[in-house]
């Protein structure tokens, strides 16, 4: 057995199977990829790791099971999982996710070529454990699975503590003893007990709160769209096999865009936080259907569009396109009355969150300090926005302050 002091958890002790995975080179990966990505720009302590985060869902996980009476084989595979979940994360997190899953078909939770492969495959089979079946549980798959990946997993409860016990934000805090101490299965499906509205609505809230403040300020957003353009280009005209870029670590990947010739600009301007400024920042209301629900090939041709008629390099423009709002801890099942519930039947609070999540969504238009207001312009013009306020270069040199976010981390872009 080994344990580790931990930051948010205090000790963690790790033995069986999970004290075996613990100083295998994917797992040990996970102390070179930042858990926020690009968040550290804003917050600069934000530099916790996918590592730490791993140890936590990790012990939470060993809580649930307790709580649930779980034991044997399915506790021995479902800790392992715990572990393991995050190992198919590419370098810096969700950043550049979506860019690489476009050529590889996978996601972070696609793990299954890793943990059927050595180092990891002969030590869970040491331990009795199936492979495959480890991949299924970081997919959600399965009864247990719904600890690893699902509306009340122990990822999320980690990961909201820890993100804002490392940012220094406030809002993130959850009682996750009670939530863990408080898990049930019902007829296949994990809920909270009776009386646990309140906390399931924790979730909601912490969640709610992060997302502004953190997850989707304007200057992480600006640092993030800036390395997803850095790798495409690597990808594009470096040819990088994308499998390789996939497994790299957030240092290994700050260094091939740096040594690049076709990279080295964005990678030096990230180096050194010289960062694109925001042209455009819509609200949703202001957009149009047809931009919000715009795919990877349409945003590309916005691109193109708004670079041609600002006469700039098709290279010093980037939009970025949120997805719509969601809020899927608003499926959270709770049990009231003995019966089970979802939260957003029984929570008044779920629709003013996603009321106001709707209101704190932005449509950015990104581009070199020098360049930005004539970029803005075009933006306008060529996504047909309708608001004077989405134009914001030319209203001061940080834009106007329309929403929480703004106001929040270091707000000098």
């Amino acid at each position: 057995m080994t344990t580790i002091k931990d930051s948010v958890h205090d000790h963690i002790s790790v033995e069986g199977v999970a004290a075996d995975l613990l100083d295998t080179a994917p797992v040990q990966r996970l102390r070179r990829v930042k858990q926020l990505g690009t968040v550290s720009f804003v917050y600069p302590s934000a530099n916790h790791t996918r590592f730490e985060h791993s140890l936590g869902v990790y012990y939470l996980a060993c809580r649930a099971l307790e709580e649930l009476d779980v034991d044997g084989p399915r506790a021995t595979r479902t800790q392992a999982a715990a572990l393991l979940h995050d190992v198919g994360h590419a370098p810096f997190s969700h950043n550049v996710e979506d860019l690489l899953q476009r050529r590889t078909g996978k996601y972070h939770d696609d793990v299954g070529d890793i943990v059927t492969s050595d180092p990891v495959a002969p030590i869970l089979d040491a331990h009795g454990v199936d492979p495959d079946e480890v991949a299924d549980l970081v997919r959600g798959e399965g009864e247990l699975g719904q600890v690893i990946a699902g509306e009340l997993d122990v990822d999320r409860m980690d990961y909201l503590v820890r993100d804002a016990h490392h940012t220094g934000v406030p809002y993130g805090t959850i009682d996750t003893e009670r939530l863990v101490r408080e898990l049930r299965l019902r007829d296949g499906e994990l809920v909270l007990d009776e009386g646990n509205v309140q906390s399931a609505e924790s979730l909601l809230v912490a969640r709610a709160l992060m997302n502004p403040t953190v997850y989707n300020h304007h200057v992480a957003r600006i640092s993030k769209a800036m390395l997803r353009r850095a790798t495409e280009t690597l990808l594009d005209e470096c040819d990088y096999d994308p499998e390789r870029v996939r497994r790299m670590d957030d240092h290994q990947l700050s260094v091939a865009i740096r040594e690049e010739d076709e990279t080295a600009p964005y990678g030096e301007r990230l180096a050194t936080r010289d960062l694109y400024k925001r042209a455009v920042w819509a609200e949703l209301v202001d957009v149009d259907d047809s931009v919000v629900d715009a795919d990877y090939e349409d945003v590309r041709a916005f691109e193109r569009d708004i670079a041609a008629r600002a006469d700039v390099d098709p290279e010093h423009v980037v939009v970025d396109v949120q997805g719509r709002p969601s809020m899927r801890e608003s499926t959270t099942r709770v049990l009231v009355g003995g019966e089970i519930r979802r939260l957003g039947e029984q929570s008044a609070l779920v629709s003013a969150l996603q009321q106001a999540q709707a209101e704190q969504w932005r449509l950015g238009v990104y581009a070199p300090e020098p360049v930005a207001e004539k970029v803005g312009r075009a933006a306008e013009a060529v996504l047909g926005l309708e608001t004077e306020g989405a134009l914001i270069a030319e209203n001061s040199s940080h834009g106007r302050y329309t929403s929480l976010e703004e106001f929040t981390g270091d707000a000098s872009e």
